[in-house]
């Protein structure tokens, strides 16, 4: 698991690619102290697993998967990657639940100046994330967690301080520019519950099993109202 905050940029410095399937060699120096064999480390809110590391870098695999649902695949050499590891026990939760499992793709579709802060406007590939995504609500943008400001039409936004924008790959993003998004996955959870159960066309005859659903019988039999 990890927090969304964002612990260096790092850069790519090889990439090998066979179709779908990538090596990635990364140079970093924050995140290889302590750094285990089969760590995982969030690479651009993609969690990934260490394959090999030294003290000034780490290579990770992609495989077919991830190359399709995340922006990866259009990484080169040099590219700057947002970069964490993940949460350790006893450490602060700084941001908010961030699983690095990547929900989608979004595009840069405007970037204006509001005072101190960057509004960066964002349009996702697939509009059906939009029932995850609510003003003030939790969202990680290549693995940076953030608020969101608006989530009107086709598109959100999100208001970036200096400080994020000068420590994250965002400094670097321009309109047009591709970005991994993951929703809040509280939301994903309780989605799942209120429709567990409830579609049964494709099990055999005689294996449903009755689902009530979550109401508000459901909720006082239980305590909860």
């Amino acid at each position: 698991m990890f927090t969304g905050l964002v612990e260096e940029v790092g850069a790519i410095k090889s990439i090998q690619s066979k179709g779908e399937a990538m090596i990635i060699h990364i140079n970093a120096n924050v995140v290889t102290q302590g750094m285990k064999l089969g760590d995982s480390v969030a690479v651009n809110g993609v969690c990934l697993t260490a394959t090999q590391f030294d003290r000034s870098s780490f290579t990770v695999d992609v495989m077919p998967q991830t190359f399709r649902n995340t922006n990866l695949s259009q990484l080169r050499s040099g590219s700057k990657v947002n970069l964490e590891r993940a949460m350790a026990a006893d450490g602060r939760f700084g941001g908010h639940i961030v699983q690095g499992h990547v929900d989608g793709v979004g595009t840069i579709t405007g970037i204006k100046q509001d005072q101190n802060a960057v509004v960066f406007e964002i349009t996702p590939a697939e509009k059906a994330l939009f029932k995850y995504i609510i003003p003030k609500g939790s969202i990680t943008i290549d693995g940076i967690s953030l608020t969101v400001v608006a989530a009107e039409g086709n598109s959100f936004s999100v208001s970036i301080i200096p400080h994020t924008l000068a420590e994250t790959v965002l400094a670097y993003k321009r309109q047009g520019d591709s970005v991994n998004l993951e929703c809040d996955i509280l939301g994903k959870y309780v989605e799942h519950l209120l429709v567990f159960g409830k579609s049964n066309t494709t099990k055999p005859a005689g294996t449903e099993v009755p689902s009530p659903g979550i109401d508000m019988p459901f909720l006082m039999k239980n305590g909860f109202a």
